[in-house]
């Protein structure tokens, strides 16, 4: 009897052993890796690459080991990182037609669904982008209006920074400032500071891209199946952004009660007009599905991106109040006290535009750029990109390349200077990346960065409370942003 259940336990174990070296073997072939593809550390079975971390300085080291283009996998997705200036330059401008595409993420897909402008492709994704640059021309970037706009913003954000009675946190004053700019351009107006309605929105969309860089979130991207059945911070962030589309559809609604086709005032009266104009066109994507998530494309970018690098300036400010110091006796010798700060002005402030530049190269608030996906077959660095590879520019890398830069990790203006102290462009500053998926907004946000920047250090003088320690270490989310911190303002 005991002869005959063991000789079972050992058929079944075998049976066991032979299913899971079945399965082995199926993972091995399916996940082999072609010929001539970048190095990389060796992925574990099934799982890939899952414990190695994706954030900006794990890739920097892994850089350092297997060069500057090298492979991970997560799950089953190869994922290719290209890292330092020159091979970045080579990727993004020298071949940008190789990777001109947006790969799937299932964290991402769940909510933009592959429309709007950042995550789509081909002939929807150009004729959007063609869209939204035609529709910034003519609201108002290029144009005095644009310029106007941003310094009356100015004037309230510094309004609401005097109500402030002692230390106080900036980032949902920014928020709002930097977001009311782009509001003014796709909705047709601003919104007050204490709109909690609005502030609300500002906060879910804050607390949704900080939740986005976690490790459960990038373990959702590797099992998505998996984890659609699991609790964890993705399912937050869904529900955050449920919860703005409501916003934004109330704001399309609003729209269409009052549209007058003769006289559209801003991005979506221009796109419930297209979609009339396109309805032929169903490929081209001027549907109201597409417009709300175009609309959450240019919110998020329009307000993130400028409001956390300003952010990182004034934490910069506190910790080195001598450039502080000095950018504000520029202010006072080409502006004075008496008028707002313009762009004009900028040529003749080298200094200021300078620590602007530093700010936005020591902020790396988007460390790893955006994904792309090669388009066709590839050659770089000696390696081959397979179409349809997932393609990571380490941006970071680009930003304190030490090939490029004197001190890559010192707050140092002088990297903006000749020896004239004139302002001096440098090829390595690609904070907004390049190629033909650099960032859409950013003449808009350089007007944004240099007219707040000055306004608020022409206004105040802005230092660390007594009791509170300055970090420069920030968090990774989606964004690499600074840790809340309070600040004091001393008007000028």
């Amino acid at each position: 009897m005991f002869s005959h259940y063991l000789v079972e336990y050992l058929d079944f174990k075998s049976l066991l052993i032979g299913f899971f070296l079945f399965l082995l073997l199926l993972d091995i072939f399916k996940n082999k890796y072609p010929s001539n593809f970048p190095p990389g550390p060796w992925p574990l079975p099934f799982v890939g690459n899952i414990f190695t971390g994706l954030d900006f300085r794990t890739i920097d080291k892994l850089a350092e080991k297997y060069g500057n283009v090298f492979c991970l996998r997560w799950g089953s997705e190869k994922t290719v990182f290209i890292s330092g200036y020159k091979m970045v330059k080579e990727a993004l401008v020298t071949q940008m037609d190789s990777f001109t595409d947006r790969p799937f993420v299932p964290l991402f897909h769940k909510v933009f669904k592959g429309l709007g402008i950042g995550l789509s492709n081909g002939y929807l994704w150009k004729n959007q982008r063609k869209f939204v640059i035609t529709h910034l021309r003519h609201f108002g970037e290029g144009k005095k209006i644009l310029e106007i706009s941003i310094q009356q913003e100015g004037i309230f954000l510094c309004d609401a920074f005097k109500a402030e009675q002692g230390p106080f946190d900036p980032q949902f004053f920014l928020n709002n400032a930097v977001s009311n700019i782009i509001s003014a351009l796709v909705f047709g107006h601003r919104f007050e500071y204490h709109d909690e309605n609005f502030l609300n929105v500002l906060r879910l969309d804050a607390e949704a891209i900080v939740l986005a860089g976690s490790v459960q979130c990038q373990l959702y991207n590797a099992f998505p199946r998996l984890f659609e059945y699991l609790p964890g911070p993705h399912k937050k962030i869904f529900a955050n952004y449920t919860k703005i589309l409501d916003f934004l559809n109330e704001q399309i609604r609003k729209h269409k009660e009052d549209l007058d086709p003769s006289n559209p005032r801003d991005y979506i009266d221009s796109f419930l007009l297209e979609m009339e104009k396109k309805k032929n066109d169903p490929e081209a994507g001027f549907n109201v599905e597409t417009l709300l998530i175009a609309m959450l494309d240019l919110f998020e970018a329009g307000t993130e991106s400028g409001a956390t690098t300003l952010r990182w300036g004034f934490l910069f400010m506190m910790k080195y109040p001598e450039i502080q110091k000095k950018v504000q006796a520029e202010i006072d010798k080409v502006i004075g006290q008496s008028r707002q700060a313009s762009m004009a002005d900028k040529t003749n402030m080298p200094y200021t535009e300078a620590v602007v530049h530093e700010i936005q190269r020591m902020a790396n608030i988007i460390p790893l750029g955006f994904p792309k996906m090669a388009s066709k077959d590839t050659m770089l660095g000696g390696f081959s990109i397979p179409k349809g590879t997932t393609v990571i520019t380490n941006l970071s890398s680009v930003l304190n390349d030490k090939n490029e830069w004197a001190t890559p990790d010192t707050f140092n203006p002088e990297h903006f200077l000749d020896n004239q102290g004139q302002f001096m462009k440098k090829d390595a500053f690609l904070p907004f990346s390049a190629g033909r998926r650099s960032c859409l907004g950013e003449q808009l946000a350089r007007m944004e960065l240099f007219l707040f920047f000055t306004s608020l250090l022409q206004c105040f003088t802005i230092s660390q409370c007594p009791e509170d320690k300055i970090s420069l270490e920030g968090q990774l989310g989606f964004t690499y942003a600074p840790r809340p911190y309070r600040m004091c303002v001393t008007p000028r």
